[in-house]
């Protein structure tokens, strides 16, 4: 056995001492969001030997979270390592969902060179153009994979004209300009160079990596200097920086110096656990060179942006800056007759540390305390963003209430300017001029209108207050068939006011328990939110209006009690179905006056004043 376990470590040193020497490549993978990045990622981690032959692999196995898993989309950029050949592939998938940019511009300092992945039949979208502008100003040279080419609609000649418009429109240079193509089925796979030369792997997608990709420049004689790019945790080690070894050589236990972007010292330490990537584990080494993508235990107070060097050279790497949040919310202190009775974690101080811990790895947020001190002003990129990090919150045991989410406006020049986006919309031409008549309505400008098919793409550019809770409106107009792709495209002077919610409130008259008596006969005024049985408090929001205004209604009247037997027809009261409320369109529906509150178990609208009287008197003010 000790014969045994001496040839397995001699294996183990001999494998990673093979890995330090070898070639290495670092690439992240970039696209609009649904377009196959990560399914493309666990092809290539399949065929590159990364998984035992008999080994059970879940589908999309780079998206870990739970949310992730349930809604489909990736949220956190993740580290994983492919052997091809005699090179190492560092990859890097990348969120394709515009609210999470933020992870796309940071993770672009840690590689040398992007996959931009289009979609066949979509071609490039807003989050395309905003991913390959961020890589071309890095002096990047794309590599384009038009992915998705066995769709029936696909499209790829006219989807590459696209692409190299797109460059163009971004003012590429002549280098970046001439990128290499490759054609891919990534669920099944397969890649090819030309559509009329089949194959059947990703062998392309490898060999262009190895040869397009410059290698990092592995500058060892210089010291130790690297810069984190991501921050993970473990129970065992501690807090885990995650970078690019920018220069140098760092060895376990070796004396580093952490500082911050502007080159004040955080903390003096040791490297006490080096880890580099292989597949989707991450192995312990004992040294890591200049260009390798590492992960460093050791260091408690490490925040994405901090730099790791040698005592030798403490300049900071530069840091690259991150776009503006153009969306805030306020987190406050739920504040409802039913507060306290679900949640394990409901003071300020409890969300205050939870908040602050968040923007410790999440770089595009952004909180700020206000004169309350149970009020927390939460800034993002946009709606999604927000309400990920709320439904995280609320898994955790966290309670707490939500304001309507607002845009950041910032004055230049003496002009107020609020953040403007860019809007694409894919809808059947039977319902296009609805979208067109509800956009113009928010202030939208239309810069174009093709036909695809059945369908019409509208382009437009529309400020981010117009967008809030349109999503749900165009869902209603389109009957569930639009598509709708936005991302942030500058601060312009603001646009003027903008209309909000058509329909007004039906508000809960006092707290108890609903009953299918006190719907039945006020049901005709609205579309419910609540069923009988559940418990309401004076002031909740248990309903949408038909009309502008709001109403009250007293949801848990009884019938009262007599002699007399009713008939059995008396007895039974037929109810519409109550509308079941998503986190998402909860936060849209929210009015100015309105607050969401957000428990582990439950998500309940309300007035920002429960008292009817306290509403009228401040709404006078």
């Amino acid at each position: 056995m000790r014969i045994f376990r001496a040839c397995q470590f001699l294996a183990l040193s001999f494998k990673l001492r093979f890995i330090l020497l070898m070639d290495i490549r670092n690439v992240a993978i970039v696209a609009h969001v649904d377009h196959g990045k990560t399914t493309l990622v666990d092809q290539m981690l399949k065929q590159s030997g990364t998984f035992r032959e008999n080994q059970e692999v879940a589908e999309r196995v780079m998206d870990s979270g739970d949310l992730e898993k349930e809604r489909g989309i990736t949220i956190m950029a993740k580290n994983t390592a492919v052997t091809w050949k005699d090179t190492k592939i560092n990859i890097v998938d990348t969120p394709g969902h515009a609210d999470f940019g933020g992870e796309v511009e940071r993770i672009l300092k840690m590689v040398n060179g992007v996959i931009l992945l289009v979609d066949a039949a979509e071609g490039p979208l807003p989050q395309t153009r905003f991913v390959l502008r961020k890589s071309l100003a890095l002096g990047y040279k794309p590599i384009v994979v038009i992915n998705k080419i066995d769709r029936q609609d696909a499209r790829p000649d006219a989807v590459l004209d696209m692409v190299f418009d797109l460059f163009v429109s971004l003012e590429a240079t002549d280098e970046q300009l001439d990128f290499p193509v490759l054609y891919a089925v990534g669920i099944n796979g397969t890649a090819t160079r030309d559509l009329d030369v089949e194959n059947n792997d990703l062998s392309p997608v490898f060999e262009t990596i190895v040869d397009h990709i410059p290698p990092p420049q592995n500058d060892v004689e210089k010291p130790f200097k690297m810069l984190i790019s991501n921050v993970e945790w473990n129970d065992y080690v501690g807090r885990i920086g995650v970078g690019l070894v920018e220069q140098g050589v760092v060895k376990r236990n070796q004396e580093i110096t952490l500082i911050d972007r502007e080159g004040t010292t955080k903390q003096k330490g040791r490297a006490t656990k080096l880890f580099t990537f292989s597949g989707l584990d991450r192995t312990p080494v004992d040294e890591a060179k200049a260009g390798d993508i590492i992960a460093i235990a050791g260091f408690e107070e490490t925040n994405i942006g901090d730099t790791l060097a040698d005592q030798a050279d403490l300049t900071p790497v530069p840091y690259y800056t991150i776009d503006e949040p153009t969306i805030s919310m306020f987190f406050r202190v739920n504040d409802s007759p039913l507060a306290g009775t679900e949640g394990k974690y409901v003071t300020s101080n409890m969300i205050k540390d939870r908040l602050y811990k968040e923007i410790r790895t999440n770089v595009s947020l952004k909180v700020e305390q206000t004169e309350n001190p149970d009020v927390f002003k939460v800034s993002g990129r946009g709606e999604l963003q927000l309400a990920i990090l709320i439904e995280t919150m609320r898994r955790e045991g966290y309670e707490f209430s939500v304001s309507r989410p607002e845009v950041v406006v910032k004055e230049i020049d003496g002009v107020a300017h609020e953040p403007v986006e860019e809007v694409v919309v894919d809808v059947p031409q039977d319902y296009a001029n609805k979208v067109i008549d509800n956009l113009q309505r928010r202030k939208g400008i239309m810069e174009s209108m093709t036909q695809e098919g059945d369908n019409s793409r509208l382009s437009f550019r529309v400020p981010s207050r117009g967008l809030l809770g349109f999503r749900n409106e165009l869902l209603t107009e389109s009957r569930g068939t639009a598509m709708i792709h936005q991302q942030f495209d500058s601060f312009e002077p603001f646009k003027g006011d903008i209309a909000g919610r058509s329909n007004g409130a039906l508000i809960a008259l006092e707290k108890g328990a609903v009953t299918s008596y006190a719907l039945e006969g006020v049901q005709d005024r609205g579309e419910f939110f609540i069923e009988p049985g559940n418990t309401v408090y004076a002031g909740q929001v248990i309903g949408s209006n038909n009309r502008a205004d709001d109403m009250l209604i007293n949801a848990v009247k009884k019938k009262n009690l007599t002699n007399h037997r009713a008939a059995q027809s008396a007895d039974s009261v037929k109810l519409s179905v109550a509308k079941k409320m998503t986190l998402e369109q909860c936060i849209e529906f929210l009015d100015e006056d309105e607050l969401l509150e957000v428990t582990p178990q439950s998500l309940r609208l309300r007035k920002k004043y429960l008292d009817h009287n306290d509403r009228k008197r401040f709404g006078k003010k």
